[in-house]
């Protein structure tokens, strides 16, 4: 099994919760908004071209917009192996906790 880091699984539910707004401004605010934490364009952009390579998300570019100068967005979409990765990342996430209590960490009184 290949085990995602949790960035890319936090990406990939990202680019899954966008569906067809899911592009590299719009991600980047879903995860931060998510996580707490701001990240650089480089560092989610170097992530979505790891998740090109294992093949968990496709690329493709939109029409140009004059709002952007006459350039194109360019829309990312899990693939059926990256909805496979975040169902193994879950399935995982479940396995680890197993039997551990949502209390089991508070401070006794």
């Amino acid at each position: 099994m290949n085990i995602i880091t949790r960035l890319e699984e936090i990406i990939l539910m990202a680019v899954w919760r966008l569906k067809d707004n899911a592009y590299g401004v719009t991600i980047n605010k879903e995860v931060s908004r998510r996580t707490g934490k701001k990240y650089s364009m480089g560092a989610l952009y170097f992530s979505l071209d790891q998740l090109l390579k294992k093949e968990y998300v496709s690329k493709h570019t939109g029409s140009p917009t004059p709002e952007r100068g006459g350039r194109r967005k360019i829309y990312y979409e899990l693939t059926p192996d990256g909805k496979k990765a975040l169902q193994a990342a879950r399935e995982l996430q479940e396995s680890l906790w197993e039997g551990v209590s949502k209390f089991a960490f508070e401070e006794q009184k």
